[in-house]
């Protein structure tokens, strides 16, 4: 079982910058596939984007130009440089793995953009 811990939300204006960390239990020298999604209130988890290996990257298209997501295999860390936040940002974000076919998930960690 692979534990997977988020940390780095917080409160930030609109046009502020965040950066999510996520960092799993074991090292992510090996997995291929890593990502965000979020969960805003009322409303399905949906896709932030992923990482493929140790630089393609996908996103969708609410964050393309805006999220850029990273990992540091050193420090065993992926992150997720959030710039230009919007209030529609607003949500619960969370780290996966994906490894032998299966999403490992952290917590989560709260992002709230608010005047």
């Amino acid at each position: 079982q692979v534990q997977v811990v988020e940390s780095g939300g917080g409160l930030v204006q609109p046009g502020g910058s965040l950066r999510l960390s996520c960092a799993p239990s074991r090292s992510i020298f090996s997995i291929y596939v890593m990502g965000w999604y979020r969960q805003a209130p009322g409303k399905q988890r949906e896709l932030v984007g992923s990482i493929f290996g140790d630089s393609a990257t996908s996103y969708a298209d609410s964050v393309k130009g805006r999220f850029t997501i990273s990992r540091d295999n050193v420090k065993n860390t992926m992150y997720l440089q959030m710039n230009s936040l919007k209030p529609e940002d607003t949500a619960v974000y969370y780290c996966y793995i994906s490894e032998g076919g299966i999403h490992y998930w952290g917590q989560g960690t709260q992002v709230t953009v608010s005047s």
